[in-house]
């Protein structure tokens, strides 16, 4: 994905929120969202993402994912997938210290096209409650043709924590 980025929208928790929505989605460019020093309110806590459409979440039972789970501790790697959701789950998990915090890149695609599934890929690295390095690789889709312009992403127990940090870019 050569090129630049372009700055569409950005989200500075300033106090704890259920949810954080990105809109501005408006071409068929690919488009990047980068979350840095995302913590939870409670533990344990998973950020969890819906598409938007006319800047409100496609909360439909149509989000399949798949991620792969690796580990610097004790647990061994892992492959989680689910069919049929209302959300793309558990993208990584976060508790309630400053040191258990999760960043991310995410990329979506087809966002823009109505006869086309939106969908996502996404690298994301934390340090769990258990004082664990983890990540996940993978993607998501939205088995919906339908036009998507948006991101909001929404903690599986409880609030999204101050000073969490997401931004939109536009990949050009």
């Amino acid at each position: 994905m050569a090129g630049k980025l372009v700055q569409v929208a950005t989200n500075t928790v300033s106090s704890a929120v259920s949810s954080v929505t990105l809109t501005g989605i408006d071409s068929d460019d690919v488009y990047m969202i980068a979350i840095n020093n995302v913590t939870g309110t409670t533990e344990p806590n998973a950020i969890n993402i819906r598409f938007t459409v006319g800047g409100t979440a496609d909360t439909s039972a149509n989000y399949d994912w798949a991620h792969k789970v690796l580990r610097a501790g004790n647990s061994a790697f892992g492959n989680q997938s689910n069919t049929n959701q209302s959300a793309i789950n558990g993208l990584d998990s976060t508790g309630t210290s400053t040191s258990e915090t999760v960043n991310a890149i995410y990329y979506f695609f087809n966002f823009n096209n109505a006869s086309e599934y939106s969908f996502m890929t996404y690298e994301a690295s934390a340090r769990s409650s258990a004082a664990e390095l983890n990540a996940r690789q993978g993607g998501g889709t939205l088995t919906v043709s339908q036009a998507t312009d948006g991101v909001q992403f929404f903690m599986s127990n409880n609030n999204i924590e101050v000073g969490s940090q997401f931004t939109l870019y536009k990949v050009v």
